[in-house]
């Protein structure tokens, strides 16, 4: 008899472990703690954080905030701090306060830096969709052939006189 998959912590086994205690089944209990990793960094306390760089690890350790950005792009759709509101409204004092809870980034502009907002602006717009990488793929208006523009006023003159008359 082949396992499908190994048990390693506790959380794999859902109420089973629980379930094995309130009615008193020793044996099962037994069997499904003897099936479990003897590892402890196998444990479920241990498994929580596994996709978190240790940078994100020490934030998040020591309750420290994020660090302050350095450019914020405000092209994007993200919500931008903005603690200019608090400065005029409260003061320097609750500003200060403000800027190290939730701190701003230091340029804030949109996605391309200076020198080429300028560049694309004096560009075509042509140009403009090209550097953003848009599809410029145009359609070809496809013409009617004279032969049916004909039959078209046709039909248009017949409907035109059958609403008249």
């Amino acid at each position: 008899m082949q396992i499908e998959s190994l048990l390693v912590n506790e959380l794999q086994l859902g109420g089973r472990l629980n379930a094995a205690v309130e009615n008193q089944r020793r044996g099962e209990f037994g069997l499904l703690l003897a099936m479990l990793s003897a590892d402890s960094s196998d444990m479920a306390q241990f498994q929580f954080d596994k996709d978190l760089t240790i940078n994100q690890k020490l934030y998040k350790q020591f309750q420290l905030q994020q660090p302050q950005k350095l450019v914020d792009d405000l092209s994007s759709m993200t919500e931008h701090v903005n603690n200019g509101a608090v400065f005029h409204s409260q003061g320097l004092r609750q500003f200060h306060l403000q800027q190290s809870l939730s701190p701003e980034a230091i340029v804030i502009r949109g996605k391309h830096d200076d020198a080429m907002v300028q560049a694309l602006g004096n560009s075509s717009h042509l140009v403009r969709t090209k550097y953003e990488g848009l599809d410029t793929h145009y359609e070809a208006v496809e013409e009617m052939h004279f032969v049916e523009q004909l039959e078209r006023q046709r039909q248009i003159s017949q409907t035109m006189v059958k609403l008249t008359a």
